[in-house]
């Protein structure tokens, strides 16, 4: 289906056939502009700044910090504590999955513009002011906070010690077997043979009060080679590409990138989502190749990550091969996650995310949404800044196969204003090779939305959907299923950031363009018995949807529908248990299942 392992962006590719695939303008070395509004509805409540220096252990800096009232900084005088728009928090209610790891209670904060009805939060990008409140004695228990702050991200010894404000501390918990809210297909898919096959991974943690994301996205090429190919190797399996790429698409649109033709320290985890690589070791110690408790993480890499359903650490280095986009030089974050939201209803069993024929290597590449909705809590040091968020919106997937499609389209947002419940987005399309000795092509689309602990399932098996979407700017989706129908619109004028996606042309290439910067508006209704919009059951909108077009060629507006013939249709149906099945023969059950 969808995929979106966006990678290094690099030179310049000189296979002229994929250089075709995304619009020239993707190239352009021009600094995207400034967004026009800044509203935002999410989880984490409140933000601060305040500089990492000597006098941060001072009891006089102790003192200011615990008083501090909403303002804004970061090169902007002080404005009137009165004149400052607070904020409505809305976020995940405990009902809806597993017990937090960090923070006893997740209810509902509300603060209040005064004066105002809409809730606006945030500044404007490339404005250099955030947000700011810190906690009081009369604050809601439970309330959430995010903390932006000047780091030394330059150094990683000096970044890791700095101290963590207490809300935003992470826990760690190792992760459990048969976990609440493991979707299928958690697990590394790769099979040990030779064939071409990659598998990718992504984690998004939105940060509303500033409006701000950051996207993880990690890859692997080939792994059945974990060195580049000898002269010999080429000959018998013909070029491939090799490595591993970790990418961050973060605050301000800057970006990172680390790659390494060699995947020897990358290690994933047979069935469940845990996985972590290392790009240096520190001297004289052994890489992990298994999850690891995040001490023993510093202590053994100096560069690499790892990451589970619970947990997210890491350190990366820009490696300079992006000149054409505004990069940092490191990278460092610590934070743990909460569940919330899978792949299903709440509490039911999850489904995979392109049905059950999944299971099986046709229909590649496949993708999973393994975690629609959560929560996170730690900290982000980014080009000298520090973010801290407790109770952040986050969301993962993943894909994996031979390659990615051929084009695709995605959208995707949990933080969202106008919600009486919980509401997270996954929405996308894409032209996909079909099996056989012939270049066959087929369209495929879903759109998924979690609601209030319900899921809202549109896929080609149980209705039809339908898409509109520009070479950039205008995605426009719409489906019915058997009983309700659903409408996404998404715009942008952010220009995006072009990414890099595993390719057959030229390995971790520019494949993409995506922004987090999209304003969203999404409808459900009922359906009637004649196929008509009945009863009204969703309205929302949001300003900070992650938008993306891949692939190509994108000449012109792509107008698409798909649905599934009625035989494969009604097999799809079939509430096939597939983990069910493999656990009466678990020596038989496929890896990543």
């Amino acid at each position: 289906m969808i995929q979106r392992w966006t990678r290094d962006r690099a030179r310049t590719i000189r296979n002229r056939n994929f250089s075709r695939l995304l619009p020239p303008q993707f190239y352009r070395h021009d600094a995207p502009s400034p967004s026009t509004c800044c509203s935002a509805a999410g989880n984490a409540a409140r933000t601060r700044h305040r500089k990492l220096g000597n006098d941060r252990g001072s009891a006089a800096a102790a003192a200011a910090a615990s008083s501090l009232r909403p303002i804004a900084l970061l090169g902007r005088p002080p404005m009137e504590a009165s004149s400052v728009a607070l904020c409505e928090v809305h976020r995940f209610a405990p009902k809806h999955g597993p017990r937090a790891l960090t923070s006893p209670s997740f209810g509902r904060s509300r603060c209040r513009s005064p004066g105002r009805g809409s809730l606006k939060l945030g500044p404007r990008r490339g404005s250099g002011a955030v947000v700011l409140a810190s906690a009081s004695a009369g604050d809601a228990y439970g309330s959430s906070t995010i903390d932006r702050r000047e780091a030394d991200s330059g150094d990683k010894k000096a970044a890791s010690s700095a101290p963590s404000s207490p809300s935003a501390s992470p826990v760690y918990v190792p992760t459990p077997p048969n976990r609440e809210s493991r979707t299928p297909h958690s697990g590394y898919h790769f099979d040990r043979s030779s064939r071409k096959f990659f598998e990718g991974w992504y984690f998004k943690v939105s940060i509303p009060e500033s409006r701000q994301s950051f996207c993880f996205m990690y890859s692997v090429e080939n792994p059945a080679f974990p060195k580049q190919l000898s002269a010999l190797e080429v000959a018998q399996y013909g070029p491939r590409y090799t490595g591993v790429g970790a990418q961050i698409l973060g605050a301000d649109d800057k970006y990172i990138c680390q790659f390494s033709e060699e995947s020897a320290n990358f290690w994933g985890s047979r069935h469940e989502l845990v996985l972590g690589n290392t790009f240096m070791a520190e001297k004289d110690a052994k890489p992990p190749n298994k999850e690891v408790p995040p001490q023993e993480f510093n202590e053994r890499v100096a560069e690499g990550f790892q990451v589970s359903p619970l947990w997210h650490q890491g350190f990366i280095r820009d490696d300079g091969r992006s000149d054409y986009v505004e990069t940092v030089k490191t990278a460092r974050w610590e934070y743990s996650t909460r569940p919330v939201y899978g792949w299903g209803n709440v509490g039911s069993q999850q489904k995979s995310t392109a049905g059950w024929l999944a299971a099986f290597p046709v229909f590649e590449p496949h993708w999973q949404i393994c975690m629609a909705g959560g929560l996170s809590t730690g900290w982000i040091e980014w080009e000298g800044e520090r973010f801290e968020f407790q109770d952040a919106p986050s969301y993962s997937e993943k894909n994996w196969g031979g390659a990615f499609p051929r084009k695709w389209f995605w959208v995707q947002c949990n933080v969202f204003e106008g919600a009486k419940g919980e509401v997270a987005l996954t929405a996308a399309g894409g032209l996909r090779q079909l099996p056989g000795l012939t270049e066959t092509f087929e369209n495929a689309a879903l759109i998924g939305v979690h609601y209030d602990g319900i899921f809202y399932e549109f896929v080609p098996w149980n209705g039809v959907v339908s898409w509109e979407v520009a070479p950039w700017g205008s995605w426009y989706m719409e489906a019915d299923n058997e009983t309700h129908k659903v409408v996404v619109e998404a715009t942008t004028k952010d220009r995006g950031t072009t990414l890099r996606a595993p390719t057959v042309e030229a390995g971790l290439a520019p494949a993409c363009n995506d922004t987090c910067f999209g304003d969203l508006k999404l409808q459900i209704w009922e359906r009637r018995y004649d196929g008509s919009k009945g009863k009204l059951i969703l309205d929302v909108t949001s300003n900070m949807a992650a938008v993306e077009i891949g692939g190509g060629p994108w000449f012109s507006t792509w107008k698409g529908k798909t649905s599934t013939p009625e035989l494969l249709s009604r097999a799809l149906r079939v509430p096939v248990d597939v983990d069910g099945f493999f656990g009466l023969a678990p020596f038989l059950k496929p890896p990543g299942l």
